[in-house]
């Protein structure tokens, strides 16, 4: 028993190997595909666009680990019941469970592994990796600008909008452009048409616009207001550079930039702010009602309880400060104090409703339309994170599920080959990934619960596994039976 558990890992580590390769090599392949029209032409040094392609592996990885388990599971398998082996084992005494029960091992190693890519790993690239992005897009703006969309021209101050562009000619037709470099003024730039060109050192951009209107609006006093218009009219942006210039600090973090623990961070400030929104809205009807009748005012309880900081992410940062580079800190209000372990403490409070002592106030209805609209957005924040947080979970937990689900399927079909391992790995994949992109969805739109969502794919694959194994236990109690039926009556014989 010994020797059976490493030979059945040990089965499965090439097939595993190979297929965790090709699949990200696929994928990879088809990411290349993709933005190869947004790299073309930029004159990047090689290392840009290898450090490009690299940042983008560990993402890969996250989606390709699970495929990979359920292909080396219904190969290996099946393999070993073409082969007989699974026969020889049964006839010898050796259970399916028994069988089973290296692989789960193994797999839940895959699966930690899996998680620590998708919790530590992919936020750090994919922060790295969009910060890449933008400063390639900044690079040579003549190709990074599409059409019918806001583009950044300069980062934070200069943005252009072009119903078409004529990308061998550089014309543009249907101009909008937003100044907004000066701190006094802001100025907005319609023209019929336009062309944009660089200079001979390829640092600055030149556009030249025809038949247009500049309106400009004066920040302190909106009152003044000073409209131009213009048949030809050329705007220099200085300094845009063909030169890569890399990002140095960037602190803003999306969802998908973020570990388990900074999603948690994030989704208890939101929590906090829908609960005490929520709160002052109930207070908000019913003083308006208590207004009516002449009664005063209630207050508003301000003291939310939110969700505890887990062990792992009190752990997890100490022990891998040391591995990995040093985590940026996710967006957060400036005066939120980060929380400890045990109740998170929030200095960021929401206001409350302030009411005179002595007066009924009047409560106008936009302020219950403002407070509506604060508490809605509060709880699609934090059911996006939640579902980011719980989609690191779920599709480590894959794994695990795929295990379960791919022996039975192999066992069933023995005789499947490569055609059964790549028709049914496509289906549960497809099935699955619908089931992680709508249940997203849903989950976006306050449809369902994010718990429910990340994690409903995962019960209806588990379920249908479990059922599969319990009918194949079954099946196999008759030829057990009949084994020891058999050998009580050769006992004598041998005598």
């Amino acid at each position: 028993m010994r020797i059976l558990p490493r030979y059945l890992v040990k089965l499965h580590v090439a097939p595993f190997a190979f297929t965790l390769t090709a699949l990200t090599s696929l994928l990879l392949l088809n990411q290349v595909a993709k933005r190869f029209e947004s790299l073309v032409g930029k004159g990047l040094h090689w290392t840009v666009i290898v450090e490009f392609f690299a940042l983008t592996i560990p993402f890969l990885l996250a989606m390709t680990i699970p495929m990979a388990v359920l292909v080396t599971v219904l190969y290996t398998f099946s393999k070993l019941a073409a082969d007989q082996e699974i026969t020889a084992l049964r006839s010898a005494g050796i259970s399916i469970g028994q069988m089973m029960r290296p692989i789960l091992g193994a797999s839940i190693l895959v699966a930690a592994a899996a998680f620590m890519v998708g919790d530590q790993l992919v936020p750090r690239t994919n922060h790295r990796l969009r910060t890449l992005m933008t400063d390639i897009d900044r690079k040579k703006p003549v190709f990074a600008i599409r059409e019918q969309v806001i583009n950044e021209v300069r980062r934070n101050k200069i943005f252009l909008r072009s119903a078409r562009i004529d990308a061998s000619t550089q014309r543009l037709r249907d101009v909008t452009i937003w100044d907004i470099t000066g701190s006094d003024r802001q100025r907005i730039i319609y023209a019929d048409s336009g062309e944009m060109a660089f200079d001979s050192t390829q640092v600055d951009l030149y556009m030249k616009l025809y038949d247009g209107v500049v309106r400009e609006v004066d920040r302190a006093d909106p009152s003044v207001f000073e409209q131009i218009e213009f048949e030809t009219n050329v705007i220099l942006v200085a300094d845009v550079g063909n030169e890569l210039r890399r990002t140095i600090s960037d602190n803003f973090r999306g969802d998908r930039e973020m570990g388990v623990c900074e999603l948690g961070n994030v989704i208890r400030l939101a929590e906090k702010e829908a609960i005490l929104t929520g709160r002052q809205l109930v207070a908000a009807r019913t003083n308006l009602l208590r207004q009516l009748v002449g009664l005063g005012t209630l207050p508003v309880d301000t003291i939310a309880q939110t969700s505890k900081i887990t062990s792992y992410c009190a752990n997890i940062e100490p022990l891998l400060g040391t591995l990995l580079p040093t985590r940026l800190d996710a967006q957060e209000p400036q005066d939120t104090v980060a929380p400890t372990r045990g109740t998170p403490r929030f200095t960021a409070e929401v206001p409350p409703l302030v009411f005179a002592s002595g007066q009924t106030p009047s409560i106008p209805h936009n302020e219950i339309r403002s407070l509506q609209t604060r508490n809605t957005q509060a709880r699609t924040r934090a059911a996006r994170n939640m579902i980011e947080m719980h989609k690191k979970y779920a599709l480590s937990f894959a794994c695990i599920v795929f295990v379960i689900l791919g022996i039975p399927i192999a066992l069933k079909f023995p005789r499947g080959g490569v055609d059964l391992v790549i028709g049914v790995s496509i289906v549960i994949f497809g099935i699955y990934y619908v089931g992680l992109i709508a249940g997203e969805a849903l989950g976006d739109r306050l449809t369902v619960p994010p718990q429910f969502a990340m994690w409903l794919a995962n019960a209806v694959f588990l379920l249908v596994g479990a059922i599969l194994l319990f009918r194949m236990r079954r099946s196999a109690r008759p030829l057990a039976q009949t084994r020891r039926f058999r050998n009580l009556f050769r006992r004598p014989m041998g005598i």
